[in-house]
C-alpha cells in the first residue's frame, strides 16, 4: 500500500499509512446507510464494525454485554464461600496485588463489606521484599487469624503459598495465565485458565471480582437479602481496566464508559482527592485513568508504601483520602526522576541492539525494580515491539515485560519459564513478569524473541503511523468530536482515531513551558483550528514548525475539545508532521 499522503518519512522518521480503498468505500457506504458522519464512519470500519452492529457499538450497554458470572469456573463455589463467611461474620483477609488492578480489586471487596457492615484485613506485598503474589510466612500468617483468604490478581500459580494456607480457606480472583494444574485453592476464578474457554481471557482482575459479587448478590437475593449497589463499584472496575491495559473492547467498553459515568459524580473519596491533586478539572476520560489516575496510584506499589492505592481507593474517609492522595502524587513525582534514568540507559542498550528484532530489551544492575514495568511500556510504544527490562541485584534480575497488539506475551513468558531460562515469570497477553538469573539474561531473551517471533512480533515497522483518514479544517467542530468519542472509550486494542491534514498553513506558532508547543492550523481560505503538540521541542516538531517561511506541512493527530473559560474549542494533540 502507499504510503498516506506519500509521506514515506515524517519529521519524526515515521511512514503514514491509512485506510485502504475498500475500507474508504465501506465507511462511504455506512455513512450512507446509518446517516453517521463519515469520520465516525471510517473509525467504525476499522474496529470492523458492520452497518447493522453500529448503533448496537456505539451505545455498550452492560444489560446486553455482561456475561453471566457461570460462565467462568468455580464461581459459583467461589461466591458461595464468600456469602457464607459475610453471614457468618467470619474473619476474612484480602491479599492483592501491588498495581492498579489488585488495588480496585481489593477496594471493591472492601467497599462491597463496608455495605455490608462487614470488615476485612488488606493485605499487599512489597514489590522489593516479598515479589509479587502470595507468600508462604505471609499466607501462613494470615491463615492464622483468618477463616477465609481471598487472592485478587494474583494466585492462580502460587501453589506452595496456598498449601501452607491451611487450615483457612483460600479462593482466588485472577486473570494471570494459569498453569495446567492449579493451587489446592477452594476455588481458582480466573478466564485463563487452562480448562476455560479463553473467550473471557480480556477481562483484568477487578472485572473477575466483580463478576463474583454480581454472583454474591444474586445468592444473598434468591435467600431474600439485598446486596450492595455494584453500579457503584463500577468506576474501580474501570479504572482497573485501562490501567492495566485490558483491550477495550466487548464488555469492557461498557464497563468503562459507565465507570466513568459513576466517577464523574466524584463519589468516591480516594479518587475525589487524586483528580484534585492531579488539578483534573474535566470529566474523566480512559485517558486520565491511564495516564493521570493510573500512574498515581501506581507510585506507592513501585517506590513507596505497597498498600497505599488500595487504601486511597478504598477509603470512605475525605480526610485520609486527601493525605493519602498528596503522598501519591509525591511518590510519582520521584517515580519519574527514577524513571527517566532507567529509560535513558534502557532505550540506548536495546537501540545498540537493534530496534528491528522482534523484542527488544535491556537490563541494568541497580535498576529499581518499581520502574521497569513503565519503562517498557515506554520501550514498546517507542519501537512497536514487546519489551522486556531487567534490574539485577545481587546476581538475580527482576524484570517486566509488555506486549503490542497480536502477540501474546504472557504465554511465551510462561513457556521459557517453563523450559527452566527462568525461574520464575507469567502474566497475561499484554503484560508478564519475570525473575530470572543474571547468567541466563542473554539465553532467555533469545528464547523468548523466538518464540515471539513466531507470533508475529516484528513484522510491522516499528514507526508506522496509522490514520483513520483525511479532515479539512473547516470540518472539525466540538459536534464532529463528541460523535467521535462515541466510538470510544480509546486505549487498548481500540487506538484513539487519529486523522490528517494536508498541506496546513501554521501561524501563531508559540513555546509553551519548557517543550510544549501550540498554534493554529489553516488551509489558506480561512478556516483555522488550535493545536497543541506536547513535547515538541523534546524533538524535531518543534523546530521544524516554528522555523518560519512559507513552508505548508501535512499534521496528524488526535482531536480533542479544549475548554477553557466556558468556552469549548476543537483543537489538534498533534502526533506528528512532514513538510508538504
Amino acid at each position: 500500500m502507499n504510503a498516506f499522503l506519500d509521506v514515506e518519512q515524517s519529521l519524526t522518521g515515521r511512514r503514514w499509512t491509512g485506510p485502504s480503498a475498500e475500507a474508504d468505500r465501506l465507511a462511504e457506504a455506512m455513512a450512507r446507510d446509518t446517516r453517521l458522519p463519515l469520520p465516525l464512519a471510517r473509525v467504525l470500519v476499522a474496529r470492523g464494525v458492520a452497518p447493522e452492529e453500529a448503533t448496537g457499538f456505539l451505545e455498550p450497554t452492560l444489560r446486553e454485554l455482561l456475561p453471566d458470572p457461570h460462565r467462568l469456573k468455580d464461581m459459583e463455589k467461589a461466591a458461595a464461600r464468600f456469602v457464607k463467611a459475610v453471614k457468618s461474620n467470619e474473619r476474612i483477609a484480602v491479599f492483592a496485588d501491588y498495581d492498579v488492578d489488585g488495588g480496585s480489586s481489593a477496594a471493591l471487596l472492601l467497599s462491597w463489606l463496608r455495605a455490608m457492615g462487614r470488615q476485612a484485613t488488606l493485605y499487599i506485598p512489597d514489590r522489593i521484599d516479598e515479589g509479587y503474589g502470595p507468600n508462604v510466612p505471609a499466607m501462613q500468617a494470615l491463615a492464622r487469624d483468618h477463616n477465609l483468604i481471598v487472592c485478587v490478581d494474583c494466585g492462580t500459580l502460587s501453589f506452595e503459598p496456598v498449601a501452607a494456607a491451611k487450615p483457612a480457606d483460600v479462593v482466588i480472583l485472577d486473570h494471570h495465565l494459569g498453569a495446567e494444574t492449579l493451587p489446592e485453592a477452594l476455588a481458582v476464578v480466573n478466564p485463563n485458565r487452562q480448562d476455560e474457554t479463553g473467550d473471557l481471557g480480556f477481562l483484568c482482575a477487578a472485572s473477575v471480582v466483580f463478576l463474583m459479587l454480581v454472583e454474591a448478590n444474586r445468592q444473598m437475593r434468591a435467600d431474600g437479602v439485598r446486596g450492595p449497589d455494584l453500579m457503584a463499584l463500577l468506576d474501580l472496575v474501570a479504572l482497573a481496566t485501562v490501567a492495566d491495559v485490558a483491550p477495550l473492547v466487548g464488555v469492557n467498553r461498557a464497563l468503562v464508559r459507565q465507570g466513568l459515568k459513576i466517577m464523574a459524580r466524584r463519589e468516591r473519596p480516594g479518587l475525589v482527592a487524586l483528580s484534585d491533586v492531579s488539578r483534573l478539572d474535566a470529566a474523566p476520560s480512559a485517558y486520565h485513568l491511564g495516564f493521570v489516575l493510573g500512574p498515581r496510584v501506581n507510585a506507592g506499589g513501585r517506590i513507596g508504601a505497597a498498600d497505599l492505592g488500595a487504601r486511597l481507593l478504598a477509603t470512605a474517609d475525605r480526610a485520609e483520602a486527601e493525605a493519602i492522595a498528596a503522598r501519591l502524587d509525591q511518590l510519582n513525582s520521584e517515580r519519574r526522576e527514577i524513571e527517566n534514568r532507567v529509560r535513558d540507559a534502557a532505550l540506548a542498550q536495546a537501540e545498540a541492539r537493534g530496534f528491528e528484532a522482534p523484542l527488544v530489551w535491556a537490563a541494568g544492575n541497580g535498576w529499581h525494580p518499581g520502574v521497569v514495568g513503565i519503562v517498557a511500556a515506554r520501550m514498546k510504544e517507542a519501537t512497536n515491539r514487546p519489551a522486556v527490562v531487567i534490574g539485577v541485584e545481587n546476581g538475580i534480575g527482576k524484570g517486566s515485560a509488555r506486549s503490542v497488539a497480536g502477540v501474546d506475551l504472557g504465554a511465551a513468558v510462561h513457556r521459557v519459564a517453563a523450559e527452566g531460562l527462568l525461574l520464575k515469570g507469567g502474566g497475561h497477553k499484554m503484560a508478564a513478569g519475570l525473575t530470572v538469573e543474571a547468567d541466563k539474561i542473554e539465553p532467555a531473551m533469545a528464547r523468548l524473541a523466538e518464540l515471539l517471533a513466531k507470533q508475529g512480533a516484528g513484522i510491522d515497522g516499528p514507526r508506522d503511523l496509522r490514520l483513520d483518514g483525511l479532515l479539512m479544517p473547516g470540518a472539525v467542530r466540538p459536534e464532529l468530536i463528541e460523535d467521535l468519542e462515541r466510538a470510544g472509550p480509546f486505549g487498548q486494542g481500540a487506538p484513539a482515531p487519529r486523522f490528517a491534514f494536508a498541506a496546513m498553513e501554521i501561524t501563531g506558532a508559540r513555546r509553551i513551558g519548557k517543550s510544549h508547543l501550540r498554534f493554529n492550523l489553516g488551509d489558506g481560505m480561512g478556516a483555522r483550528i488550535e493545536a497543541v503538540a506536547f513535547g515538541a521541542f523534546d524533538g524535531p516538531l518543534g523546530p521544524a514548525l516554528t522555523e518560519g517561511g512559507a513552508t505548508r506541512f501535512h499534521l496528524a493527530g488526535k482531536l480533542e475539545i479544549n475548554t477553557w473559560g466556558g468556552r469549548r474549542k476543537a483543537q489538534l494533540r498533534l502526533d506528528d508532521a512532514a513538510r508538504a
